[in-house]
């Protein structure tokens, strides 16, 4: 028996001994993405299995229990101020991401649980967010669990969670537009002015159009030869509805864009909006 023993653990330590230098692929690889978002970033840190010839949603992955969303440790996400994920207000900070899969709609939690490995440790009272989002079915087959941010805009996206055939999309408000629209005042009256960025961001997010225009103005004047911003006021002349002057900034873009690695993108451009007006 002794003998035995002796074998076993010698065999044991053999093994760990080896342990030390041998690196084998790991099933469900760790993944780190990072995505600018508003004023800041998402960050989200989570492990990816396969489906490997296996069955997932309502086998491995049992409805109506809570998931690691993932494998490993438990899924973390990192916002990097503070945003509506879902219809639930949250702070800026780190969270353990949770979800409960059903067949037709998963819930979704955002835990103080940070460090929890997978579901172990997870403790309902350190939510911090739980809301309800639909299901959807794909034709495509995700062989890997995988998490991508998309549909971006200058306030929202999606984190999509991808599996099998299976989809959700989770929305994420940055509710930034008050707080920019200050930034932008406040920054008008500083020495420095950011005529142009100002005009911008007033164009794209549809709002205070004649502010837009009087910024993109003052910017074309400061810089003659930036055919970049004529394109801007092209644009901006247009949506007010001032003909000639869309036309005139969009030949002006053109005229200043000879010559640079952009000539051809913005001659294209620029040909677009005179067309549509005459």
């Amino acid at each position: 028996m002794k003998r035995v023993l002796f074998s076993l653990l010698f065999t044991v330590a053999a093994l760990c001994g080896y342990s030390q230098d041998l690196k084998l692929p790991a099933l469900s690889p760790t993944a780190k993405i990072s995505q600018d978002f508003s004023t800041s970033s998402i960050e989200i840190t989570y492990s990816r299995p396969s489906m490997r010839g296996r069955h997932i949603f309502g086998d491995i992955v049992a409805y109506g229990e809570v998931w690691r969303t993932g494998a490993n440790a438990a899924t973390r996400i990192k916002f990097g101020e503070d945003v509506t994920v879902g219809d639930q207000e949250v702070k800026a900070g780190e969270y353990a991401l949770y979800t409960i899969p059903g067949e037709g709609s998963w819930e979704v939690i955002l835990n103080k649980g940070t460090s929890n490995w997978g579901s172990a440790g997870y403790d309902k009272a350190a939510d911090v967010a739980r809301f309800r989002v639909k299901a959807k079915s794909t034709e495509r087959t995700v062989q890997t669990f995988t998490i991508e941010i998309s549909n971006i805009t200058l306030s929202s996206c999606h984190i999509d969670l991808m599996w099998e055939n299976t989809m959700i999309s989770i929305p994420v408000d940055a509710n930034n537009q008050e707080r920019l629209t200050k930034a932008v005042d406040k920054a008008i009256n500083n020495p420095s002015i950011p005529y142009f960025q100002a005009a911008n961001y007033y164009f794209e997010t549809h709002q205070q159009t004649e502010k837009a225009w009087e910024y993109i103005n003052k910017a074309c004047e400061q810089n003659p030869k930036a055919f970049y911003m004529f394109f801007l006021k092209a644009r901006i002349a247009k949506k007010l509805g001032k003909r000639e002057e869309a036309i005139e900034a969009a030949k002006k873009s053109m005229e200043t864009a000879k010559g640079s690695a952009f000539e051809n993108d913005y001659i294209r451009q620029n040909r677009k909006i005179i067309n549509s007006l005459r």
